[in-house]
């Protein structure tokens, strides 16, 4: 099991960086917004769910993506505008989406895929099929309306819903508690009569095994919805590669608790020398590869502005 885990978070680790590093050379086509530090909640949660199980994340989705088992080559081909991408080159990093692999989207606008998550559970709950939805989102999509009618919505219906809030602490640069008199969004979230609670520490296995309870209960009919709120930290600046300490809205010493915390080296540790050097060399082959295929890859056809639209030609 430490080896699947170690490989996912180090796989999108990498990935990251790798997107960190070649951002400056603008052959990235589209605004990043990294996951590096936050790995462990997308990775905990995926590891619990099935192939057939449906995920809707935020703007902040690369991890959640590859967790789900996201095409790499086509999510590098999408950063780059490439007729290869997974949106066609047409959605950038923002608006990923693999629905051959259960990831019907992420979206640039705050809170908008949560009421899609709910939507897409009822419509499983109609049809009695046996698939799970995950909606994940930031702290700061819990200030909008759509988050309230959603968690109502689904409380009401008994969804199989999973909410997972991964707590930063930050909507761009303001801290959660200048936008909420109180740190209570689980407690808000119990009011509506769902089964809600905080994992601490940005645990990976501790998230995987909280979340593969709520999801076996789903299945046997034994819960509705269920929310978790996961705390973790963006190591890097809200929209790009670099970091943004400079800016003063936080502290390096903020940060370094997280850091020590680092979920990638953790299990590294757990895995013998041998076997994570294996690893790591599959990884590094396999995005040294989506990065060539990007770079191959042709842009769109000038017609391809016509298509996927309201009314097509």
């Amino acid at each position: 099991m430490y080896d699947r885990f170690y490989r996912s978070l180090y796989r999108i680790r990498r990935v990251e960086e790798e997107i960190a590093r070649v951002y400056p050379s603008d052959k990235i086509k589209s605004p990043v917004h990294l996951s590096i530090g936050q790995e462990a909640v997308a990775v905990g949660v995926c590891e619990a769910l099935r192939p057939d199980d449906i995920v809707f994340g935020t703007y902040r989705g690369h991890a959640m993506y590859l967790a789900k088992g996201g095409d790499l080559n086509q999510m590098i081909a999408e950063l780059y505008g490439k007729i290869t991408g997974c949106a066609k080159g047409k959605g950038g990093s923002m608006h990923l989406v693999d629905v051959r692999h259960g990831v019907m989207g992420t979206s640039a606008v705050v809170g908008t895929t949560i009421p899609s998550a709910v939507g897409y559970a009822y419509a499983l709950k109609y049809q009695r099929k046996d698939a799970i939805v995950v909606s994940f989102f930031g702290d700061g999509a819990t200030d909008e309306g759509v988050f309230h009618e959603s968690i109502n919505f689904a409380a009401v219906k008994k969804l199989p819903v999973v909410f997972i809030c991964e707590n930063n602490r930050y909507a761009i640069h303001s801290h959660q508690l200048t936008r909420q008199p109180k740190d209570n969004i689980v407690e808000r979230v119990r009011t509506y009569g769902i089964p809600a609670d905080r994992i601490e520490n940005n645990d990976v296995l501790e998230i995987f095994e909280r979340v593969s309870r709520a999801t076996r209960a789903i299945c046997a009919k034994q819960s509705g919805p269920v929310f978790f709120e996961c705390m973790t930290y963006r190591w890097r600046e809200h929209v790009g590669p670099n970091e943004d300490f400079h800016l003063g809205y936080r502290a390096q010493s903020e940060a370094e608790p997280w850091i020590q915390n680092d979920q990638v080296q953790r299990l590294a540790a757990l895995i013998p020398t041998r076997d994570r050097q294996q690893i790591e060399n599959e990884v590094e082959s396999e995005i040294r590869q989506a990065f060539e295929f990007a770079e191959a890859s042709s842009f769109p056809a000038a017609p391809e502005l016509y298509t996927d639209v309201f009314k097509e030609e």
